[in-house]
């Protein structure tokens, strides 16, 4: 394999430190087969993009994965799946029209402090799409077909991960970003693949800080991938 080291930049996560990433620079033909290795050492996929944090003096992102088999939902989550029973719910692996509507919708209401405002439809795709990976959609619709929420997800050799999620800022009191966690767990199980890789926990963020609430969970450290339940 070959890695490159991206320069230092503001953290979008952490203002107060600086961030580096590694890339993967290996041939993009050689990119499926190492993927899944790769999500086992605590890299993401941004685009076409294999990257994760290589940061001089922070260690504050730690790969997590859902054990999906042992997933129990919580009271609180299940308050939410009750909540979003009226939903229906499916895996497809092609892209709507409606799909990136809702995107900007998300984008513009709930992130215009962030990196990806203001959203264009060319970004989007950059983000989403790539050529060696086909991403999944787990979409979540209303009775009357209004699209509510959607999960992005790559399918790997162990599992799914999940590669980002947006949902109607009308609808805030369903917690769709949580219970599209638990929609991509529920899939994870059906397609008997054990885990869901949910990215990075980043304790010190408000944004970042709500995965290790779907358990049991493990979390990379050093390497390591330890349990918590």
């Amino acid at each position: 394999m070959k890695f490159g080291v991206t320069q230092r930049f503001t953290c979008n996560y952490l203002p107060a430190q600086e961030e580096q990433l590694l890339v993967c620079m290996s041939p993009s033909e050689d990119l499926p087969e190492l993927y899944n290795q790769l999500m086992h050492a605590g890299f993401r996929r941004s685009g076409e993009q294999l990257y994760r944090p290589h940061c001089p003096a922070c260690t504050k992102c730690n790969s997590v994965r859902i054990l999906c088999e042992h997933f129990t939902p919580s009271k609180s989550q299940r308050r939410i799946i009750n909540k979003n029973s009226d939903l229906l719910v499916k895996m497809t692996g092609h892209e709507r029209d409606d799909y990136y509507q809702l995107y900007a919708q998300y984008i513009e209401a709930l992130h215009a402090d962030g990196s990806m405002y203001p959203p264009s439809y060319s970004q989007y795709r950059n983000f989403i799409r790539c050529q060696w990976q086909d991403p999944l959609f787990i979409e979540a619709r209303s009775a009357s077909g209004e699209l509510l929420a959607v999960a992005v997800t790559d399918k790997i050799a162990d599992g799914l991960s999940a590669l980002y999620t947006y949902y109607s800022p009308e609808h805030g009191a369903r917690s769709l970003g949580k219970f599209m966690i638990m929609q991509q767990i529920e899939h994870a199980k059906r397609l008997d693949l054990p885990h869901l890789y949910l990215g990075y926990q980043i304790d010190d963020c408000r944004k970042m800080n709500y995965k290790t609430a779907f358990t049991p969970y493990q979390r990379l450290i050093e390497n390591h991938w330890r349990l918590f339940t």
